[in-house]
């Protein structure tokens, strides 16, 4: 994407928080029905959940949890944002928590300042490993067409006008990088990526994730060439099958990587290159982001209020195959707020004796 396309990124930023603004004046009986229950002696939690399928079953794993340490629980999909969306809101007081921040990525939006001059991090904490050093994002290109064309980088596509015309799928003279929905971070990456090494030839196309990575898969499997991004872990990843159907793209070397010196401010040039092997189109491999860790982010009135809540949320601990199973169920059709719910109750009743642990320990933290 090119930089003279940003400002309509900037507006469309707006008008989600716009939006984000208009719902929460909507939400506001919801918010005295709230009130209400907490002034009769009844805990609420307000979780949210992120944009991306994969997250929903998390949010709905933590409010079951919840229950069972006797808060009433909102229901996530009444709190859904972006990244660029979600922290601000949350510092806002429009929700109490959610199960998906993915750090270090996420500690740039806790830098947003609030109306009365505060920051994010003034209002929120991060605690718990759900997920420490589990979450891999990058790009993935179909491995067939690497291996014949001996592709072994997104710099060597872009200098290569034979392997620019491969990828463009849109016709329009730049290779495609279907990248990440608006306002995930990821796209902001990408698009630093690609103007900080003045990859001229290439192009971050965005636009709902779903029906892109529906399309790429079903490229992908026709073997038809591709560049995509994915990230572990989720459905998605599962099906593009990496190091069997698609491989990792490397940018080329470390020194492609951004360095804090693009607008985000993100800095991965101390970020070792991942460990993939073949699964990789080159070694090392440098797919240009680090190993997110996944946790938990609350606004610290919730953690103060609740001690309970805050040591269940320091004591639970997922694989990425719990979360990568549980997308594939929603994206094979099981995807009603209802068949979330049962999702969630089903994986407790399966791990009970861990879940019990860690709900004796969060009941001891209150004392």
């Amino acid at each position: 994407m090119t930089s003279g396309e940003r400002p309509r990124r900037t507006a469309l930023a707006v008008c989600v928080v716009a939006i984000a603004t208009l719902a929460a004046c909507a939400d506001d009986g919801n918010s005295g029905a709230n009130a209400s229950a907490a002034a009769n002696g009844e805990r609420i939690a307000r979780p949210g959940r992120p944009t991306w399928s994969a997250g929903y079953f998390q949010a709905a794993l933590y409010s079951e949890l919840l229950k069972e340490l006797g808060f009433t629980v909102t229901a996530p999909a009444e709190h859904e944002y972006d990244p660029e969306v979600a922290y601000l809101a949350m510092a806002e007081g429009d929700y109490d928590f959610w199960a998906n921040g993915w750090y270090s990525q996420h500690f740039t939006h806790h830098d947003e300042e609030l109306a009365d001059g505060s920051t994010v991090a003034d209002h929120v904490e991060v605690l718990g490993n759900q997920i420490p050093g589990g979450a891999l994002e990058g790009l993935v290109v179909t491995k067939s067409v690497a291996e014949e064309h001996g592709i072994r980088s997104l710099a060597q596509i872009n200098d290569d006008p034979e392997l620019v015309a491969l990828f463009d799928i849109d016709g329009n003279g730049r290779a495609d990088v279907r990248g990440c929905q608006d306002d995930w971070t990821c796209d902001d990456i990408i698009d630093e990526t690609i103007e900080r090494n003045g990859w001229s030839n290439l192009e971050q196309i965005i636009a709902g994730y779903s029906g892109l990575a529906s399309d790429s898969i079903e490229r992908v499997r026709r073997g038809e060439p591709v560049i995509q991004y994915a990230w572990s872990p989720s459905g998605w990843l599962v099906e593009l099958a990496p190091g069997t159907t698609v491989s990792w793209l490397s940018l080329g070397g470390q020194e492609m990587v951004i360095d804090g010196t693009t607008e985000s401010g993100i800095d991965y040039s101390d970020v070792p290159p991942a460990t993939l092997g073949s699964a990789c189109t080159d070694d090392p491999c440098w797919p240009g982001w680090e190993l997110s860790d996944i946790q938990v982010t609350a606004t610290t009135s919730f953690l103060d209020a609740h001690p309970d809540a805050a040591e269940l949320f320091r004591q639970v601990q997922l694989t990425l195959d719990d979360i990568a199973q549980a997308n594939l169920r929603y994206l094979g059709g099981e995807n009603s707020e209802a068949d979330l719910e049962r999702h969630a109750e089903e994986w407790v009743a399966e791990n009970r004796d861990l879940v019990d642990e860690w709900l004796a320990a969060a009941e001891a933290a209150d004392g």
